[in-house]
């Protein structure tokens, strides 16, 4: 729900499509954590969580169809299906060229210890299919502030977010044409992630319902809002930066299909721009500024 995307004139130069906007509860209807960005014939995954080759498929976009991933952290919500992403890919067939994976420091060695759990099923198609040689082909890029290595011709930059205790944490900005996008994962406000949404065209945040979630009677769920954003405090690092489409996703405890009108009532006070609160597969189109 929320406004209608851009509609109508030329295409955008970029556009976000909300593969997963769940959260570590299981969900019939929400996907784990994942967001696609696109444009320019490119198709940069922003986390992996369950079910997103599923939600990709139904997006129309092949495994082999990705530009790169980009981790914004390696809690396991975020990258549950990564190796499902990795396998597919490669047992497709195409293409050749490695799968880059960018995240923060550390995704190196949780991509190595990620392969060493693959290895068995590896070595299962390496003995079947005479035409596999390797296995999966992946280049590991690790981040902290600043330009991301990444294929095409969209510009990636990355800034420090806080997420703590989980750290390092990073958000991701695709700019092309004077579109930008930026993907922010888990965070509470900070200076790192204020300084990448600068005029952009298009946020996309994870949001928490504090005022539910903090008289529950248990101290597991409770500690969630101590790292998350609610959608007011989404809301205001929107109006800080100039932002001007915030988009909501992650939620967290997820409203029913379509039913997230109170999540954009409470961000509203905050953020005079358009605020989408969408369901999986729900797409935005973002324009030059």
């Amino acid at each position: 729900m929320g406004e209608t995307a851009d509609s109508g004139g030329p295409p955008a130069p970029l556009a976000i499509t909300l593969l997963g906007t769940g959260s570590p509860l299981p969900d019939p209807n929400r996907a784990g954590p994942a967001t696609l960005v696109s444009g320019a014939g490119e198709h940069h995954l922003v986390d992996a969580g369950r079910g997103v080759l599923m939600r990709l498929a139904a997006a129309a976009v092949a495994p082999g169809m990705l530009t790169s991933v980009l981790l914004t952290h390696l809690h396991s919500d975020h990258t549950t299906d990564l190796g499902d992403v990795i396998t597919t890919r490669w047992v497709l067939g195409f293409p050749a060229e490695p799968l880059v994976i960018v995240g923060p420091v550390g995704t190196g060695e949780f991509i190595d210890r990620l392969m060493a759990s693959l290895s068995i099923d590896i070595g299962y198609r390496l003995a079947h299919h005479e035409d596999l040689v390797e296995g999966p082909p992946v280049r590991v890029v690790e981040v902290t502030d600043g330009e991301v290595e990444v294929p095409g011709t969209i510009a990636v930059t990355c800034a420090p977010t806080d997420h703590r205790p989980v750290a390092p944490t990073v958000a991701y900005r695709f700019d092309l044409d004077g579109a930008s996008v930026v993907t922010a994962g888990d965070t509470v406000p900070c200076e790192g992630l204020d300084r990448l949404c600068l005029d952009a065209g298009a946020l996309v945040h994870t949001v928490l319902r504090k005022d539910v979630i903090e008289p529950m009677p248990i101290q597991r769920f409770r500690d969630t809002c101590d790292y998350h954003s609610s959608p007011e405090e989404a809301a205001r690092t929107a109006a800080r930066a100039g932002v001007r489409i915030l988009v909501f996703t992650h939620y967290v405890p997820a409203p029913p299909p379509g039913s997230a009108q109170d999540w954009i009532d409470l961000a509203r006070p905050h953020f005079a721009g358009r605020i989408e609160a969408g369901d999986d597969l729900h797409r935005v189109e973002v324009s030059p500024r």
